[in-house]
């Protein structure tokens, strides 16, 4: 709340000013007040007054500030001087204010004069004008040439002989009319220089040949060449930088210029070609008077070619003897650098290095799919042929076919996980009037960059026959052996791997004998899993896999997204070259970003590397040596053999736990599927996963956020869950409508402060399902429970820290690294308790929509005052035991000091996985970025030995040729000097 204060005093500028449509005997002087008013608000006072400055002011224009000024009312305004107040939201600093802080508000008082300028282009300018070469009363100006200079005839004729696409305007008198340059005589001669007279010229057919530029659509008087050493006509054209519609008897042609122009554009705000097209018919007349003749199919068509020759070109076929009909499978990828590339960016000899070096040259793999990307049932290949041919990132579609043909009958293995309809429902998946109800792809999982062959269209669900292919396609180029895949389907996907794999093309079939392959789920969805997958198939408690998060592919949907609008109505060919560009561009701009993006990784890890390296030293000191031995082995007996004990899991285990209802619901869930029930309204999330994922949000948003990104992650996910949350409950698109009008103040909603409107979060009087109800009692009560434990297990360990502290630590810097590992306990007992309240208060709202009674027996109000240790009667000889430690579920058959015991072990387990994981991280980035560096100097050199790989008898093309592979080397080599100059400081540092 604010709180009214006297206002500052006005900081006064003062200037002359002179403005233009007034006739004053006396000079302006403009004044301008800023203040600070009680409230806290902020106001510029403008004012104008007859007057001159003092003599001992300065005498130029520019702007100052007189602070020895008090008040506006010490100015001496008179009556008839002309004010105007602007309000102004920004805060007055201490600083001495210019016109550069506030511009929009400095722009205002010239508003006047910015529209008087304007409306003075539409005439003629000054009066008596006259053409440069002295004629009277010209009549033409051009909008394109530089100036507002009008000039006669013959002298726009003479300027405009070489630049056929400026846009003319004639004076009627009355005022300026567009007028093309083809009227007043303009002829373009094609196939000769500048200048040079063309003996034999041949007008193109129809005396109509319309060019698309950047600044319309144009209709010009065009010759060809028709001597005898004349190119064909598409040549000549492509000379003078101007792109054919057609091969033969070419009528239309696009600038290059437009060409890149909408390939940038069409990246940047995924603008499509008909948008574009129909932007520069306005732009060539908006009224719609004038006829523009339609040229859209033309232009599509050049747009294709167009792309796939620059795709051509950046891949070096341009350069190769063999030419562009030898492009191998994913030749026209871009490539991610910071991959591993064998014979590119890896030692000679990595393979024979021991694992604990080689795990830094795996490759991390992330596999997804996306059902916003879906083709209608229109075309065909025959009819719209593609022309990238699995070149690029979509598998070659032909063998794609023929593989699913002939498998066609396979059905789906059933989810022993919770309910993923990604494997439950995907041979069920609606595909009514669609050829492609998606597409299925393999990014690399640590750069977020899409794989060469590792895109390829569903026609049902996500089905493992689908999905096999398409990862075997990508995997085969690379030719890794050591390779991490997440998938949040991993769990079930990889179990019959290699059954699968033996009816794989023998090409594509991925050697088990010699390949090791670990599968992970992404961390964010692994939250919806079982426990059992939650620890087997984590990248935290695994090694050698650094902080990855398996989540690339979904940093990318946003940005594909935008054109699945367009692709849906394409035809194959023209859907798979228009996704495989944008594919391409996606890839192209991490490329250039990892100067930034990995210097503000390392720089990350290098900081909470120290951090846990310190907090687990911090932890160990309180735990006797002969214990971190035998935890020790345990660790990395199951980090060799998953099935060994798991060491992150508790050995005292709760009758009803949260992972096990999750489990139950997802059994009950695939019966029903199997019985042909099916009420799940999403592919990827059933009815008890949208319930299992709110109340996940709902943890989270009650985490402290320290980063940005995690800000802006938790965002994500909420927006995503919250659209799948109104298919299964549509009263809450209303209740969210209603909040959103509530708020009076306009401010962004913070993460934290979004209403998930879970069932028991309701209004009473709004309907919901029962069933989604009877889920979230289902699993807030194993919630309480799951909470309950975990405050036991803050409290024992919490207890054992004080109590090795005060055997063990006595002066003031021991006592504060105790104090801080006491405080981390604390606030996560303190979070359990929080969620414990939650799930309690959950059931409580429930009760009355299901009717459910007796669960008050089991699960009671929680207060701070029932929040203590089981040791608190016997240590102070009064009061009683705390009712937390005296219920029927918890399992009493061991001592306490073995629970301590246990609590201590799994704090120390995830301690000592969190520094190995960050400690990895930091060497897999050092490792990355030397890859990256390696891989631009092998690119540069590769492109040096472009230059002479293909000798022509045509001395211009051998030049282009030398020179186009000259500048590719030379952007590498830049790439390589601007990554080193950044990250130089970061390996200082480190």
């Amino acid at each position: 709340m604010r709180r009214h204060r006297t206002p500052k005093r006005q900081a006064i500028e003062r200037e002359p000013f002179v403005p233009h449509s007034a006739n004053l005997q006396r000079p302006l002087v403009r004044i301008r007040a800023a203040e600070i008013t009680t409230d806290g608000s902020t106001r510029l006072h403008t004012s104008y007054i007859e007057g001159r400055l003092p003599h001992d002011l300065p005498t130029n224009n520019t702007h100052f500030i007189d602070d020895e000024v008090g008040y506006a009312g010490d100015l001496g305004f008179d009556s008839g001087s002309i004010t105007e107040d602007i309000p102004c939201n920004a805060p007055l600093g201490k600083r001495k204010c210019f016109a550069a802080d506030a511009p929009l508000l400095a722009w205002i008082p010239e508003r006047q004069d910015f529209l008087d300028e304007m409306m003075r282009l539409n005439g003629r300018g000054s009066e008596g004008i006259s053409c440069q070469c002295g004629e009277v009363s010209p009549q033409f100006r051009c909008c394109d040439c530089f100036g507002v200079q009008m000039f006669c005839r013959a002298c726009t004729l003479r300027n405009h002989a070489y630049l056929p696409l400026h846009r003319v305007e004639m004076w009627n008198g009355s005022f300026f009319q567009r007028i093309t340059l083809k009227s007043l005589g303009v002829r373009i001669q094609l196939g000769h220089n500048s200048g040079d007279k063309c003996y034999n010229p041949v007008p193109s057919t129809g005396e109509d040949f319309i060019v698309i530029g950047l600044d319309g659509i144009h209709e010009i008087a065009l010759d060809f060449c028709g001597c005898a050493s004349a190119q064909v006509r598409y040549k000549q054209l492509l000379r003078v930088r101007w792109y054919p519609a057609t091969i033969s008897e070419p009528r239309t042609a696009a600038t290059f210029t437009v060409l890149q122009n909408f390939h940038l554009l069409s990246f940047e705000s995924k603008v499509s070609a008909y948008e574009f097209y129909h932007s520069l018919a306005r732009h060539t007349d908006n009224s719609g008077l004038s006829k523009i003749k339609d040229r859209y199919s033309a232009f599509m068509r050049m747009v294709r070619q167009w792309h796939n020759l620059k795709q051509l070109g950046c891949a070096g076929r341009g350069h190769d003897p063999a030419g562009v009909d030898a492009t191998a499978e994913g030749e026209l990828a871009v490539l991610c650098p910071a991959c591993p590339h064998p014979g590119k960016n890896l030692p000679p000899d990595w393979e024979e290095k021991p694992l604990f070096v080689r795990w830094k040259y795996a490759l991390f793999v992330a596999i997804d799919a996306n059902f916003r990307l879906k083709r209608k049932a229109v075309s065909c290949d025959t009819a719209d042929p593609s022309l990238n041919l699995g070149c690029g990132y979509f598998v070659r579609d032909s063998a794609y076919k023929s593989y699913l043909a002939d498998r066609a009958t396979e059905r789906q293995e059933r989810s022993t996980c919770v309910s993923h309809n990604a494997v439950n429902a995907a041979d069920v998946k609606s595909s009514r009037g669609l050829a492609a109800t998606g597409v299925g792809t393999i990014d690399c999982a640590r750069h977020d960059m899409k794989l060469p062959n590792g895109i390829g269209d569903l026609q049902k669900g996500e089905r493992y026959i689908n999905m096999d292919y398409i990862v075997c396609s990508a995997l085969l180029a690379l030719t890794m052996t050591m390779i991490n895949i997440s998938y949040d389907i991993a769990c079930q996907s990889h179990k019959k791997l290699w059954n699968r794999m033996e009816s794989m093309p023998e090409r594509l079939r991925l050697p088990s004998e010699c390949s090791l392959i670990r599968f992970f789920v992404p961390k964010f969805h692994i939250q919806a899993h079982i426990e059992k997958c939650r620890t087997n198939f984590s990248f935290n408690w695994s090694r050698y896999v650094g902080r990855t998060d398996g989540e690339a592919p979904e940093r990318g949907w946003s940005n594909i997204n935008r054109v699945a609008s367009s692709t849906k109505e394409m035809g194959p060919g023209t859907r798979r070259d228009t996704l495989d560009d944008h594919f391409g561009d996606w890839n192209w701009k991490k490329v250039t970003a990892l100067g930034r993006t990995m210097l503000k990784k390392i720089v990350e890890a290098v900081k909470w590397a120290r951090e846990h390296l310190e907090a687990l030293a911090e932890l160990e000191k309180t735990i006797q040596p002969t214990l971190i031995a035998e935890w020790k082995a345990e660790v990395e007996a199951w980090e060799e053999d998953n099935s060994c004990p798991n060491p992150f899991e508790s050995r005292f285990s709760l009758a009803v736990t949260q992972a096990a209802v999750r489990l139950e619901l997802a059994e009950l869930e695939a019966q029903e599927l199997q019985a042909g029930i099916n009420v799940s309204l999403h592919t990827d999330v059933s009815p008890s996963g949208l319930i299992t994922l709110g109340i996940d949000l709902e943890d989270q948003q009650c985490q402290k956020a320290t980063l940005q990104t995690q800000v802006t992650s938790l965002q994500r996910r909420l927006e995503a869950w919250a659209r799948i949350q109104e298919l299964y409950m549509p009263a809450v698109c209303q209740l969210r409508h209603q909040s959103s009008e509530a708020i009076e103040r306009v401010e962004e909603l913070k993460p934290q402060d979004f209403e998930l409107w879970l069932p028991s979060q309701l209004p009473t009087e709004t309907p919901t399902d029962q069933k989604l109800a009877g889920y979230e009692w289902d699993l807030c009560y194993a919630q309480a429970l799951d909470a309950l434990d975990d405050v036991h297990s803050h409290l024992r360990l919490r207890s054992h820290i004080y109590m090795y502290k005060d055997k063990n630590i006595h002066g003031q810097a021991g006592s504060t690294r105790a104090k801080k590992i006491i405080d981390s306990v604390e606030s996560r007992k303190q979070a359990s308790v929080l969620k414990y309240r939650r799930a309690w208060n959950a059931l409580l709202s429930l009760t009355s929509r299901l009717e459910r009674c007796g669960w008050e027996t089991v699960v009671h109000p929680l207060l701070n005052s029932d929040v203590r240790p089981m040791g608190d009667m016997e240590r102070q000889g009064t009061g009683t035991i705390s009712w937390i430690w005296l219920e029927s579920h918890a399992d009493n058959s061991c001592t306490e000091n073995e629970r301590v015991q246990d609590c201590v072990r799994l704090e120390w387990c995830k301690a000592h996985a969190c520094k190995h994981r960050w400690s990895e991280e930091v060497e897999l980035l050092l490792e990355e970025m030397r890859r990256v560096l390696v891989f631009l100097k092998w690119q540069a050199a590769w492109w040096k030995g472009h230059e002479t790989l293909q000798m022509v008898d045509l001395m211009p093309t051998q030049e282009g040729l030398t020179v186009y592979a000259c500048r590719q080397s030379a952007l590498c080599n830049l790439l390589t000097a601007s990554f080193q100059s950044l990250w130089s400081g970061a390996w200082r540092r480190r």
